[in-house]
């Protein structure tokens, strides 16, 4: 199976370009479900299972992967659907992914193939389901529905970690934020991350809007943007602290919104962070190439509490 992923490090060209390939596989009959390509490491025949005690009942248990330990996810039943059986374990694939600066299996029924898109190809679920379900996004491929799954959700479920921000930092640094008035525009297509972001803003006393992907921020930036050139409002750099987004998106990814900000004259001042579950030099790269002024990875609420400090010391003058 490792041949669906040969030639992933060449495929780095797409990204910058709105555009990403999706791992398609199966979870329990013909329902086709997707993943983006650059989560995964490779896809293999699930490996011998021992069983850990006391885990979530979602972890099937623990695999030695080429010499690495790793949690097995049984993505159906994260999914609430009807899990594995036991006996068939042996038969399902495993999704082998990176991302939250972990490594985990994904177990499955079958993998289909690598398919090219756009992400303007790719919408956000219906806002009724926003906050109820484990999709992040739905396409068509093979003339079939593909609903592209929210792992970082279901791993966020599993681990039960906790990323909202420390105590600690909010006694030697929240009082910072309190002596002005502060906007920072997010986006993220992850319910998971949205409320994480959510709960760092308003730990840190800083008004903010949060969208579920780059062209909703793209709008509203413009929106704020016409005003200006109507000379009723002020510059949108001096509204806007910063623009934090996510780099996996339907509809347009934040390379692409990096990208647009940089081109339009009354927005090209604006600080982007560039904030993702994709960690790794070629992100840091690719940030540098589209005009970001930061990467950082996501679930380190910590560091991006003090990026937003940082930027209020650097716009206060402190």
């Amino acid at each position: 199976m490792s041949s669906f992923l040969k030639g992933v490090d060449q495929r780095t060209s797409l990204a910058g370009m709105n555009r990403m390939e999706l791992l398609l596989f199966t979870i329990k009959g013909k329902q086709l479900f997707g993943i983006n390509v650059f989560k995964v490491r490779e896809v293999i025949r699930t490996p011998p299972i021992s069983n850990v005690p006391k885990s979530d009942d979602r972890i099937v248990g623990v695999s030695d992967i080429r010499g690495q330990t790793m949690p097995m996810i049984d993505l159906a039943k994260a999914l609430d659907l009807e899990p594995i059986p036991q006996e068939n374990l042996s038969n399902s694939l495993t999704i082998v992914t990176e991302f939250n600066s972990s490594v985990q299996g994904f177990l499955v029924e079958d993998v289909d193939r690598i398919v090219h898109l756009r992400w303007e190809d790719i919408l956000p679920p219906p806002d009724t389901l926003q906050n109820v379900n484990y999709l992040t996004g739905i396409t068509r491929a093979q003339e079939q529905i593909v609903q592209i799954v929210d792992v970082e959700k279901v791993l966020s479920e599993v681990s039960g970690t906790n990323n909202e921000i420390s105590q600690e930092f909010i006694e030697n640094y929240g009082k910072k934020t309190g002596e002005g008035d502060y906007f920072v525009l997010g986006a993220d297509d992850s319910t998971v991350a949205r409320s994480k972001l959510k709960n760092v803003l308003e730990s840190l006393g800083v008004r903010h809007k949060i969208v579920n992907n780059g062209k909703l921020a793209l709008d509203f930036l413009e929106g704020w943007a016409e005003e200006f050139s109507k000379g009723i409002a002020p510059p949108v750099h001096e509204r806007v602290l910063m623009v934090i987004s996510d780099i996996e998106m339907p509809e347009m990814d934040g390379y692409t919104l990096t990208t647009s900000i940089r081109k339009d004259e009354r927005l090209k001042n604006l600080f982007v962070v560039l904030n993702s579950s994709l960690s790794g030099g070629f992100n840091e790269s690719l940030t540098s190439k589209v005009g970001a002024n930061i990467f950082l990875s996501k679930w380190h609420s910590d560091e991006l509490a003090e990026a937003i400090v940082s930027r209020i010391s650097e716009v206060s003058g402190d």
